[in-house]
Formats: structure tokens, sequence, C-alpha cells
């Protein structure tokens, strides 16, 4: 019943345009003052894995994100240093203007809970909560925004596309 009004009506659109402002705004001032301020991840990464998080029993509990960290996130800081800040600025600009509402906040939820499992709280619980709102109502989160063209535009376009493809075949 809730999933039905989630995803169907347009109260809902309404609130879930408003959720989506709010994540979006935080996504995109946290970007794009990463990308203006200058940002470098390496020290982030560094705590993280020197201080993981740890169990009531004092053992690591994320081992292997913090193995992925030092074997791949610290060899390749650049591209970490590139892709962070510009990540959280097109999830801001996804979920403002609604346009691929859906892929924004799967991609947020990536985000946040990456910075989950290094140990950082801060607000993503928040974050994960209403970015799985707007994950769960689908079209419907970004009906008020750019998804409402954009998303058939898509499906027109690739559904013309499997069909020359079935076709040829």
């Amino acid at each position: 019943m809730f999933n039905h009004f989630l995803r169907e009506h347009k109260i809902s659109a309404a609130i879930l345009t408003i959720i989506r402002l709010y994540l979006g705004y935080a996504w995109f001032t946290a970007g794009l003052g990463k990308i203006t301020g200058g940002f470098d991840a390496s020290g982030y990464l560094k705590n993280a894995v020197a201080n993981p998080v740890k169990g009531p029993d004092g053992n690591m509990v994320y081992s292997w994100y913090v193995n992925f960290l030092e074997s791949f996130a610290l060899p390749n800081i650049d591209v970490f240093n590139f892709i962070v800040p510009w990540g959280e600025t097109l999830i801001g600009l996804g979920l403002m203007l609604g346009c691929l509402t859906t892929a924004a906040a799967f991609f947020g939820l990536v985000m946040n809970f990456s910075f989950f499992l290094a140990g950082t709280v801060s607000h993503n619980p928040t974050d994960i909560f209403l970015g799985f709102i707007i994950l769960a109502a689908g079209f419907n989160a970004g009906k008020y925004g750019l998804d409402r063209w954009v998303v058939p535009f898509i499906r027109k376009t690739t559904k013309t596309y499997t069909e020359k493809n079935k076709a040829a075949a």
C-alpha cells in the first residue's frame, strides 16, 4: 500500500520533490565546495585505514573495505580526487533538476555507504534513509522534474535501438 502511494500518487510526487531538492542541494553544495576549494581525499582515506571501524570485541568490522582502500583507492588517489567532488556535484544536480533521479539516488547511496564503511557517520544515516525513499519511488520521484521528458525519451530511444538489433539478427 505504501509502495503504491510512493510510486503512483501526485501527492507523493510533490513530497518527493521536496525531499529531492533538499538532498540534491546538500550533495551539490558539498561537491561544489570540494571542486572550488581544492580537495584531497588521501588524508581521509589514510585515516580510514589507520582507524577502521571496530566491533565491540575490538576487531575490524569491514576488513574487506580497508583492504580495498589500501590496495586500490590510495594507489589511485588522483582518480578518487576527481570522482568524489564531481560525483557529489552531479548527484546533487541530478536530484535538484529531477534528471535521471533514480540513478542519482543510487550513486548517492553508493557514496553514502562508502563514507559509512570508512567510519564517517555524520548525516549519512539521514541521507541513506531519504535516498532509499527516492530510489523506492522510482520514476515518481522525478515526475516534477526533467525526468518527465528524459525518461520517456530514453525508453523510446532504447526501444527503437533494440528493435533494430532484433530485426537485423
